[in-house]
């Protein structure tokens, strides 16, 4: 089959890889109708390089119909259509039953001390191989499959696999109080859907993106829209009564814009041998803190910053001395995505389309101009916003 592979830093190709097979009891395989390039997808791309191997198959937001179950499963038939959420969880360990399913007890990838394992992510998360393909192999179906309707497109469904639970969860955590005001860094498909989820629920929303694109779009949905200028945080605080907003979900992460020394060390670890880069990136790797330290300086004191964009360092500078003073509280972590399935799927299934499932993707691709949008993704040419791929 055909799928995108990882080759280099910087550098994927779509090959010709062995198709996936049914390998334990509640295995099954799908047809891939449509996968989406994540944001995290980046990350694979240019900074963990040292964690993946030649021809790792990327890839997380993935749905298709069912091609072939294994004989353990009997939630599922084949004909089905589906949804693949990101994370692979048992549903029963103890993690699962308090609702923390990216952190699985039964998944969990112990050898880097991670969390469950992930589609197509890395040595870290397990290197499942991901849906960016022709097909893909489910772990644990009964578990983790989300069975869809047939009547709507694959954009109302699609992004419950991953970057729709991941808003939702990032609304959730900032805990926005009753007609609170809420601030979005980051208008990329996370940041957007978070605005959305937060005009949804009857809050304030500013949103800071540089890109115009991103803006304009965010303002279709009744957000306030600002553009990333040196004095963002000053703008911010004189439209929330000089005290800050109550929270702000930080959608950006590892891809904040830097002064160079960042991306320089990370650039110089992915060059090095993999046994060399791995402790590097383990114990002195730093990330671009551009948004996370403006989310820090806008929250009013006694609000909440919800980190939703990913972060890998382990030696990043944090003001503690402010975030103390501030009285400021802090949420993150990987989505669980299992536990936004029920509260979602009504909303995307909603005629009205309430969260604008279909006004999100910009790209709509066959899967040979993979690597095409990878870099148009990266360098946000072209108005990209979200990629989709139809293998």
């Amino acid at each position: 089959m055909r799928a995108l592979t990882y080759q280099a830093p910087t550098h994927v190709s779509v090959e010709d890889v062995p198709a996936p097979t049914i390998v334990e009891p509640g295995d099954a395989i799908i047809k891939v109708t449509s996968a989406a390039i994540c944001g995290s997808d980046l990350h694979l791309y240019d900074v963990f390089g040292p964690y993946l191997d030649r021809g790792d198959v990327l890839g997380h937001e993935t749905m298709g119909i069912i091609t072939e179950i294994g004989p353990g499963v009997t939630r599922f038939a084949v004909g089905d259509r589906v949804v693949v959420p990101f994370v692979i969880a048992c549903g029963d360990c103890f993690m699962c039953d308090r609702g923390l399913f990216s952190q699985c007890e039964t998944t969990q990838v112990t050898a880097y001390d991670s969390g469950a394992t992930l589609y197509g992510y890395t040595k870290l998360y397990g290197q499942v191989p991901g849906g960016q393909a022709e097909f893909l192999g489910i772990k644990r179906a009964d578990a983790n499959l989300i069975k869809v309707g047939t009547e709507l497109p694959d954009d109302r469904y699609l992004f419950l696999s991953d970057i729709l639970p991941t808003a939702w969860q990032g609304v959730e955590y900032a805990d926005v109080p009753e007609n609170g005001t809420l601030v979005v860094l980051g208008l990329g498909p996370v940041g957007q859907f978070a605005a959305r989820i937060g005009v949804h629920r009857g809050y304030r929303v500013i949103a800071v993106d540089p890109v115009p694109e991103r803006r304009a779009l965010a303002a279709r949905h009744g957000v306030e829209v600002l553009d990333l200028t040196q004095d963002v945080a000053t703008r911010i605080k004189d439209l929330t009564d000089g005290r800050g907003p109550d929270s702000v979900v930080d959608a950006v992460g590892m891809e904040a814009h830097d002064h160079g020394a960042v991306s320089l060390f990370q650039k110089a670890a992915t060059l090095l041998p993999d046994k060399v880069a791995q402790p590097l990136l383990q114990k002195a790797g730093v990330d671009s803190l551009g948004a996370m330290h403006l989310a820090f300086e806008i929250v009013r004191r006694g609000g909440t910053v919800s980190l939703s964009g990913v972060y890998g360092g382990t030696a990043d500078p944090t003001p503690f001395l402010t975030l103390f003073d501030k009285q400021v509280a802090i949420r993150m972590g990987q989505c669980n995505v299992h536990a936004w399935t029920e509260t979602l799927l009504p909303l995307v299934e909603d005629p009205s389309d309430p969260l604008g499932t279909e006004d999100l993707v910009t790209h709509r691709v066959p899967l040979d101009r993979a690597p095409e949008m990878y870099d148009t993704f990266k360098k946000k040419q072209d108005g990209c916003i979200k990629v989709v791929l139809e293998p």
